[in-house]
Parts: C-alpha cells; sequence; structure tokens
C-alpha cells in the first residue's frame, strides 16, 4: 500500500468514526431535535481537526440525520414518530424475509447460540435486570440477521435496529413486553430449528409488529394518523 493509500485510508476511518459517534449520540437522545451541532466543540471533544466532522455532517445530512443551512449550521432532525413508524412497517416484512433466509442456512451452532441467549434473557428478566435484557434481545436479532448470509440485508436490518434503539430500550423495561418478547423469539428459533421456512418468516413478521404494537400502546404517537 502506498504512502498516499494510507493516509487516505486513516482519512476515511477517522471521519467514520466521527460519524459513528455523532450518530450514536442522536440515536440514544443525547442530541435532540432542533440541537445545533457545532464543528469546533465536536472537534475538540474527539480529538480530531473540523474536516472529519464536517464530511461526517455530510453523510449524517445523507441519512436524514441532521439538517445543513447554508451560513447557519447543522441541526438535529432525528428519528420522528413518523420515522418510527415507516421503520417497524418495512423492518417487519424485511425480518420476516431474513427469518425465512436463515432458516435454509442457519447453522447448529448458531441455533444453540440462540437456545442460550433465550434460557439467559429468561434468567435476567426474573432478576428484573433490564440492562441486560437489551443487550441480549440485540444479539438475538444480530444472530438471526448473520444467518441469512445476505450482506446487502444485514446492512439494512443493522441499521433499521439502530435507528430505534432509544425507543426499543424503553419498551424493553416493560416486564410483560419483554416477557412476551423472549417467547416470540423461542418461537422463532424454533421454527428455525424444526425447518419451517414459512412458519419462521410469519412469527419474525408478527414480532416486529407485536414490538412497535406496544410501543404506541405505551405512549408513542404516531404523527402519521
Amino acid at each position: 500500500m502506498s504512502e498516499y493509500d494510507v493516509e487516505a485510508s486513516d482519512k476515511y476511518s477517522l471521519r467514520g468514526k466521527v460519524f459513528k459517534k455523532l450518530r450514536e449520540d442522536i440515536l440514544n437522545g443525547r442530541y435532540q431535535e432542533n440541537d445545533e451541532l457545532r464543528e469546533a466543540a465536536i472537534g475538540e471533544e474527539l480529538g480530531v481537526s473540523r474536516t472529519p466532522v464536517r464530511e461526517a455532517f455530510r453523510q449524517l445530512e445523507l441519512e436524514g440525520l441532521i439538517r445543513i443551512i447554508p451560513n447557519k449550521g447543522a441541526y438535529v432532525t432525528g428519528i420522528s414518530s413518523s420515522d418510527v413508524a415507516d421503520i417497524y412497517e418495512i423492518r417487519s416484512l424485511l425480518e420476516g424475509l431474513c427469518a425465512r433466509w436463515a432458516t435454509k442456512r442457519i447453522s447448529k451452532e448458531v441455533i444453540e447460540e440462540m437456545e442460550e441467549n433465550i434460557l439467559l434473557s429468561e434468567f435476567h428478566l426474573s432478576k428484573g435486570h433490564y440492562e441486560q435484557l437489551t443487550e441480549l434481545d440485540n444479539r438475538f436479532h444480530m444472530l438471526l440477521y448473520e444467518a441469512c448470509e445476505s450482506k446487502m440485508l444485514i446492512h439494512l436490518l443493522k441499521d433499521f435496529h439502530q435507528y430505534v434503539q432509544k425507543e426499543r430500550q424503553k419498551m424493553l423495561s416493560d416486564t410483560e413486553r419483554s416477557k412476551d418478547s423472549i417467547a416470540e423469539h423461542k418461537r422463532i428459533m424454533e421454527a428455525m430449528r424444526d425447518g419451517n421456512a414459512k412458519l419462521a418468516e410469519e412469527l419474525a413478521d408478527k414480532h416486529i409488529c407485536n414490538a412497535y404494537r406496544n410501543m404506541v400502546k405505551c405512549g408513542l404517537s404516531d404523527d402519521k394518523n
């Protein structure tokens, strides 16, 4: 690799790290809607120049997470309740497709890891360990995504999963929803273990629909209606 290639790679990596950090901060609620993001302050906080921050801003704008107003600055738009409704509707279809493909491709080892995940989830639910439940929920879905062996579908689902992480954390702090969610994971895993791709697809689709319905019931307004 030439010196130029190394410099280009380092620059891209730096921009990527800034983008990832800002994206996480927006999605987890550190920055609220209409907050201004200041290049100099963020650069100082992250120990980088303004250039990678500016490049990260452009990428965040492409994702619709901020808007850049010429001669004014960059402002957070974040994920609205309408966006969440869209994400869950799209995600239910994609998650079903993922489960169908994964059923045909999943290994015995991954099924065993899913079974262990469910047992651990049941244990932490009994203890009221909601932070661990969120981590285990994330892991179950990542196992499902990776098992489909489609890099395009994996990329889409991981992005959608991250976009609604704040809402999901609130939802999984509800004992009844956590209990139902674990039971739904178990049924999806059993359908995949039994090689029933059609049932796995239906259950995965229903799982995401149930999650969204619970979210609305718990107070997430849907400004599409």
